[in-house]
C-alpha cells in the first residue's frame, strides 16, 4: 500500500509547487502598512467597473449535496467503493490524464490551484496540470449536443450583478467529480456562479446536473482564497511504461494477507492522539468495533471536500504493532520503556510523524 502512496504523493506533490517569484513584488496588490499583502481590501474593478476576477485561487473547504450518497445512483456509489478499494489510482491525474471537474472542489495537493485571467469577452481558467478552460463572454449559448465531448468540458458565462456564471457541457465520462472517485456520465452539466467577496476571498456555488448519475441535482459550495504573491509552477507528468508495476494491488489482496491480533492489544491502542504534520495539527481517535480498529482523523487527509470535517478509516494489521489503512496512511503504535501505548506514527512516503496519545 505505502509504495501506492510513494506514487499518488509523487504526482500530486508536485501541483503544490507554487511560491514567490524570488524578490520579485506584484506592485498592484493592495498593502497593509507592514507591507504584505491586503486581503481584506476592497474587491477590484475593470475600467466598465466590472469586478475583476482575475487571480491565482486556491480552493480552501468545499462542501453540499454533492457529497451526500443518498443523491447519487447506485452505479455510481459502486464506482466509489471500488476507487476506495484499489486506493484511487484509476484517478485519471495518475495516468497522466485531465482531471477535468474534479479539480474545482480539490485542494492544491490534487490540483485545485486555478488562474483566472479575465477579458470581456472571454475568460481563460489555467490549471496548473497545463490543462484550461475557455469560458466564452460573447453572447453565444452552449450547443446542446456537443459533436466532441471533451476532458475540461465547453463553456460559456454572463454576469448577474457582481456574480459571474459559467454553464457548461459537452464533458466525456473519463474523469471524476471528486477526489473519491465519483464519477459522471457525458451528459453532465455544470452551472457555476463565481462572487468575489473582498480582494482575497471569493464564494464559488457549482450545481451539477446528471441524471445517469444523480437522482436529483445536487451543488457544491467551495470558499476560495486568493495566492496574490504566488506563481503557479507547470507540472509536467510523463507516462512510464514501467511505472505502474510497482503500484498494483486491491484492499481486499492486503487483507487476505491480514495478521491476527489479539483483541486484548487492540484494546491497549483505543484511545486519543495529538500531533503536526505539514504544520496542520491532526487528532486522531482509535475506537475497537466488533473485533477491528476504526480510525476517525482529524482533519482529512489532503482532502477539502466533504460534509465533515474528518476521515474514517479501518486498520489492517501488519504486525502486533504496524497497521495500514484505507487512507492510503500505515500506523505504527509506540510503547515506551514499560510497555505502555505513548503514540502513534501516521506513516507518508515522506516519513513517520509522531503524535503524541493524550487521553
Amino acid at each position: 500500500m505505502r509504495k501506492l502512496v510513494a506514487l499518488i504523493l509523487v504526482v500530486s506533490m508536485s501541483s503544490s509547487l507554487h511560491a514567490q517569484w524570488f524578490d520579485w513584488g506584484f506592485p498592484l496588490v493592495p498593502r497593509a502598512d507592514d507591507g504584505s499583502p491586503n486581503l481584506t481590501a476592497p474587491v477590484p474593478r475593470v475600467a466598465d467597473d466590472r469586478v475583476d476576477l482575475s487571480g491565482l485561487w486556491v480552493p480552501e473547504k468545499a462542501s453540499g449535496s454533492l457529497y451526500d450518497s443518498s443523491r447519487i445512483k447506485g452505479w455510481a456509489l459502486d464506482a466509489i467503493a471500488e476507487a476506495e478499494r484499489n486506493f484511487h489510482s484509476t484517478a485519471p491525474r495518475f495516468d497522466c490524464l485531465p482531471s477535468g471537474p474534479s479539480t474545482y472542489p480539490a485542494e492544491v495537493l490534487a490540483g485545485g490551484m486555478r488562474r483566472i485571467v479575465q477579458h470581456p469577452e472571454i475568460i481563460a481558467i489555467l490549471n496548473s496540470d497545463m490543462t484550461y478552460r475557455q469560458v466564452f463572454m460573447d453572447g453565444r449559448g452552449l450547443v446542446e449536443e456537443p459533436l466532441l465531448p471533451s476532458w475540461m468540458g465547453y463553456a460559456v458565462g454572463r454576469w448577474e450583478g457582481d456574480t459571474l456564471v459559467v454553464k457548461s457541457n459537452g464533458y466525456n465520462d473519463k474523469t471524476w467529480l471528486t477526489q473519491e472517485g465519483l464519477p459522471h456520465t457525458d451528459r453532465l452539466q455544470i452551472t457555476e456562479r463565481y462572487t468575489r467577496l473582498d480582494y482575497g476571498r471569493m464564494k464559488l456555488e457549482i450545481t451539477y446536473e446528471d441524471a445517469g448519475t444523480f437522482i436529483e441535482p445536487v451543488q457544491a459550495t467551495i470558499d476560495l482564497a486568493l495566492r496574490p504573491e504566488s506563481v503557479m509552477l507547470e507540472v509536467i507528468c510523463n507516462e512510464s511504461k514501467t511505472s505502474r508495476r510497482h503500484y498494483g494491488g486491491v484492499m481486499d489482496q492486503y487483507e487476505e494477507q491480514v495478521v491476527v491480533v489479539p483483541e486484548k492489544i487492540l484494546e491497549e491502542y483505543v484511545g486519543t492522539y495529538q500531533g503536526l504534520w505539514a504544520n496542520r495539527r491532526v487528532t486522531v481517535e482509535i475506537e475497537l468495533k466488533k473485533g477491528k480498529l476504526v480510525l476517525k482523523r482529524t482533519p482529512r487527509y489532503v482532502k477539502i471536500g466533504g460534509n465533515t470535517d474528518f476521515d474514517m478509516a479501518h486498520l489492517v494489521a501488519r504486525s502486533e504493532t504496524a497497521f495500514d489503512s484505507s487512507l492510503g496512511l500505515g500506523w505504527i503504535f509506540n510503547r515506551n520503556a514499560v510497555g505502555e501505548v505513548v503514540s502513534v506514527s501516521e506513516v507518508h512516503v515522506s516519513g513517520s510523524w509522531s503524535f503524541e496519545r493524550v487521553k
